[in-house]
């Protein structure tokens, strides 16, 4: 298309744009003065977090109403209908910047839940949703995993029963990021327990407000709340609610999961390169293992990056990223227990010692949090399954085997 900018025109176009609305980071962290939280999973009370995500949601607000949000959309959604992979660029440019860090709530609604409603929504939910999505005047969680059904998202056991033209939920979501600051949850309930597992399965839009709902906090090892617990109490929800066909919900939880993958890219990276930071500013030579675990961290962080750069590509020709998406996810774990391990062998028991010192005890918040991500967003042995199956080809193991 002719009128689409080059990606260099748009990245300075982008850069101009938000030189006028935001301030400019310095070029390197000043050590040892301002914020030295590596939290991996946010640590925050009810309040703190709804401060913050009233912070970005200003934010992100101002960037939609300037033409600099929905940038792949089409303008019928607020958007400009430029390549996905746009929207890649212009956050190299807003890394620049000293804006709201996005919490898990907004990629999540605007990257996940609304391309969802696009593929599967009806006209009405469209004209419902998606600006107010995009816009962040409405925010959504994912009401997916259970205590009994995490990896195996499938084995859902919250039920979902006809009630004349709505429908009644009832079951225990976990895990659940945002819970407290989202208006919607996009619940994956069974509505045919006598179907084949995938089969009985219907995807719903909940108030996060409506009566039956409890919301209720999971307290940390660092001590704060990221994550929730959501009980669904004789819930009543309209069919209009209702994110696709009756019984094909499996389909509809694959597109918001095959996206949250592709969000992995950067996961983890910030905290990578504070870890060489901290190498570089010790008060000590480091030692010929140290040295080596550093150089190795460097190493993991490139290639994280270049992996990006190939889900980027895919966008850009056109193509989902499958394989791509799943490397990157394995990578990305891998890279945060380099970094761990790493600063667990510069910093050894100030590491543990909350003494007051900028950048040593609140390194324990990525150490506590970093094994989180082997599970969420797909756990790592669901993604060496992806792997094997699609790129090696390999049968699924049968079951009964034992192996």
């Amino acid at each position: 298309m002719e009128d689409i900018p080059g990606p260099d025109e748009f990245r300075a176009d982008a850069r101009s744009w938000l030189k006028g609305a935001a301030t400019a980071r310095p070029a390197h962290r000043e050590r040892g003065r301002g914020d030295d939280s590596v939290a991996v999973f946010e640590n925050w009370t009810e309040a703190e977090e709804r401060a913050h995500t009233d912070r970005t949601r200003d934010w992100e607000r101002t960037r939609y109403d300037q033409g600099w949000g929905a940038i792949g959309w089409p303008p019928e959604y607020g958007g400009r209908e430029l390549p996905t992979y746009y929207e890649q660029l212009y956050r190299a440019e807003e890394s620049g910047f000293d804006v709201p860090r996005r919490t898990e709530i907004f990629p999540v609604t605007q990257q996940l839940v609304a391309p969802a409603i696009r593929i599967w929504g009806t006209a009405e939910q469209k004209r419902r949703w998606l600006r107010p999505m995009l816009r962040t005047d409405e925010l959504a969680c994912q009401l997916f995993s259970e205590t009994e059904a995490g990896s195996d998202l499938a084995a859902v056991r919250t039920r979902a029963a006809r009630d004349g033209e709505g429908w009644i939920i009832n079951g225990h979501k976990i895990w659940t990021s945002g819970a407290r600051v989202a208006t919607w949850g996009v619940a994956v309930c069974r509505t045919d327990p006598d179907a084949p597992k995938h089969a009985g399965i219907t995807v719903f839009l909940v108030r996060m407000d409506a009566p039956g709902v409890t919301v209720r906090p999971i307290r940390q090892m660092t001590g704060g709340s990221s994550f929730n617990e959501v009980y669904l109490d004789d819930v009543r929800v309209p069919d209009t609610d209702r994110l696709g066909p009756v019984g094909e919900g499996w389909r509809v939880t694959l597109t918001v999961l095959a996206a949250e993958r592709l969000d992995s890219g950067g996961l983890g990276l910030d905290n990578a390169d504070r870890a060489l930071d901290l190498a570089r500013h010790l008060p000590r030579p480091l030692t010929g293992g140290e040295q080596q675990q550093a150089a190795d961290l460097f190493v993991r962080a490139l290639v994280q990056r270049l992996i990006a750069l190939r889900v980027t590509a895919a966008l850009a020709a056109g193509r989902e990223p499958g394989a791509e998406a799943s490397v990157g996810k394995l990578h990305a774990t891998a890279t945060m227990r380099a970094t761990t391990d790493l600063v667990q062998q510069l910093l050894g028991p100030r590491l543990a010692a909350d003494t007051g010192e900028w950048g040593t005890f609140a390194w324990t918040e990525h150490l506590l949090g970093a094994p989180g991500y082997r599970i969420a967003g797909g756990s790592d042995e669901i993604q060496r399954n992806i792997l094997a199956e699609r790129v090696l080809g390999l049968p699924k193991e049968p079951k009964g085997t034992g192996r």
